[in-house]
């Protein structure tokens, strides 16, 4: 046979067999990392929102004081049918990973049987003419089973590979937690982004529209040009418009958050409104663990890695198919048979037959398997080394976006600052004569530049310092082996 490279003893002493195995690809691969992050975030900040503790993930959320918000990530998690569909298939994998595990020892059935007739090959008759034949009860109870011994570990490797997929659909249903948690954050972080730019926008609305009546009344008086008055109904027709907008934005946003939670409309609306729009979100310093350490606790990583697992225990178990196969199989049964004053029990046994199928010739379909579960194998390989370079990715990006907007932000707070003091001396000008509509409407429009901008950098921070969240695995943690990562049943939201 081909390949067959195994011990002279596997082949010469058959019983001996179950200790022998298959050879498997590796089931752990490397994937270069960096030795530290490229990007750490500037010294003198407060510490990393977890504190280099992966556990403490889990209270992420909780740092902002916000109620709503995880009322909101635990309806999302509730109602999402991403979180649903991995918890279902945990109970997939669980109930395969079961089966595989029965096949490693021996089936056993029962079988109850009764029947009554008259037969010319009984060989009971009372007539001479042996046509007179009683009718006869047969009743027959029995136990039968049969048992595959795993000669070269392909069972073994199937029930390995059902194992690692089961621990990886639960990494996967935490991964679908820490995914709908970071949608559902952002979310509620935009539409909190565009209530305070609704603020904003309101506040130059009514200051607009202040100065169009004031100049309107001016240039009754013919104290103001009718340009002028022209000007200044323009202006606040403008912020009027742009006030429109932003209502509008704001309420699509309410409705991605009720898409995504299913909590009422009007109810989210009142909650929402009863909240606070401005959000303190924690400083944010480097990671202190290095890459490694903080890329084992992503569940998608993870469970990246146990695809890869599973994929050399399957392309084990394709190549035992390759070499023969040894069955056992036994019986005991109880016969008893009654009829014309006639009773007999009979007790009954067998062991046997011991069976070994040796593979011949099959047209190539055997190696074929195993090739393809070669190329699976592969393939996982491949996607294992990829999801740990998007990580690396991930991380690194909410690190430069977080240091870039930590930067930032004294330099926005200190031209809102300054812009509001220049237009609040312009005001005062205008409303003595000497300045012209046309400088305060210049002052107007640059405080409200900058006033947005300021809001789009507190939007833009939002979105890294969820990101990072993602990024780190949302307070997930490894298990220390493969059987921890097997719970009793599948868990709740």
């Amino acid at each position: 046979m081909r390949n067959s490279r195994l011990p002279a003893l596997c082949l010469a002493a058959p019983l001996l067999l179950a200790a022998c195995a298959v050879p498997r690809p590796p089931e752990q691969v490397a994937a270069p990392t960096p030795a530290q992050w490229q990007t750490p975030l500037p010294a003198g900040t407060a510490a990393l929102p977890h504190g280099g503790s992966m556990p403490s993930l889990a209270e992420w959320w909780r740092q902002l004081n916000d109620p709503l918000l995880v009322e909101l990530i635990v309806a999302a998690e509730a109602a999402s049918p991403t979180v649903a569909s991995a918890q279902a298939r945990i109970g997939e994998a669980r109930a395969s990973r079961v089966a595989a595990g029965a096949a490693l020892v021996p089936n056993l059935n029962g079988s109850l049987s009764a029947s009554r007739g008259n037969s010319p090959t009984s060989g009971f008759s009372t007539g001479s003419t042996g046509t007179d034949i009683p009718p006869l009860t047969t009743q027959q109870a029995g136990l039968q089973s049969s048992w595959e011994i795993d000669l070269f570990g392909g069972l073994r490797a199937s029930r390995d590979a059902t194992q690692s997929r089961y621990a990886g659909a639960d990494a996967r249903w935490h991964d679908a937690r820490v995914s709908v948690a970071a949608e559902t954050a952002n979310a509620y972080l935009a539409e909190r982004a565009c209530r305070r730019q609704l603020v904003v926008s309101t506040s130059d609305a009514q200051s607009r529209a202040e100065s169009a009546r004031l100049t309107e009344l001016s240039a009754q008086a013919g104290f103001t040009a009718p340009a002028d008055a022209a000007l200044a109904r323009a202006s606040a027709a403008e912020a009027a418009g742009r006030l429109t907008q932003q209502r509008a934005l704001c309420s699509v946003q309410q409705q991605a958050l009720v898409a995504l939670t299913g909590i009422e409309g009007t109810v989210l609306a009142r909650r929402l409104a009863a909240a606070p729009i401005d959000v303190t979100l924690p400083a944010v310093q480097a990671v202190y663990s290095v890459p490694a350490e903080a890329l084992a606790q992503r569940p998608d990583v993870y469970a990246a890695e146990l695809d890869v697992s599973a994929a050399s225990a399957e392309a084990g178990a394709a190549l035992a198919q390759r070499f023969p196969r040894l069955s056992l199989q036994g019986s005991i049964a109880v016969l008893k048979v009654r009829g014309g004053g006639f009773s007999e029990t009979l007790d009954t046994w067998t062991l046997g037959p011991l069976a070994l199928n040796v593979p011949i010739f099959d047209g190539g379909t055997l190696a074929a398997n195993y090739d393809a579960a070669k190329g699976r194998y592969e393939e996982s390989v491949s996607l294992y080394r990829a999801s740990v370079r998007r990580a690396v990715s991930e991380v690194e990006q909410a690190l430069i976006n977080l240091q870039s907007t930590s930067e930032r932000a004294a330099d926005a707070d200190t031209a809102v600052r300054n812009y509001q003091t220049s237009f609040d001396a312009t005001q005062a000008r205008f409303n003595t004569g000497l300045a012209s509509l046309f400088d305060l409407e210049d002052a107007r429009r640059t405080l409200f530049v900058s006033q947005t901008a300021r809001v789009a950098l507190q939007r833009e921070r939002a979105e890294a310092w969820v990101s990072l969240y993602r990024a780190m695995g949302g307070g997930w943690t490894r298990p220390e082996s493969l059987a921890s990562t097997a719970p009793a049943s599948a868990p709740s939201p």
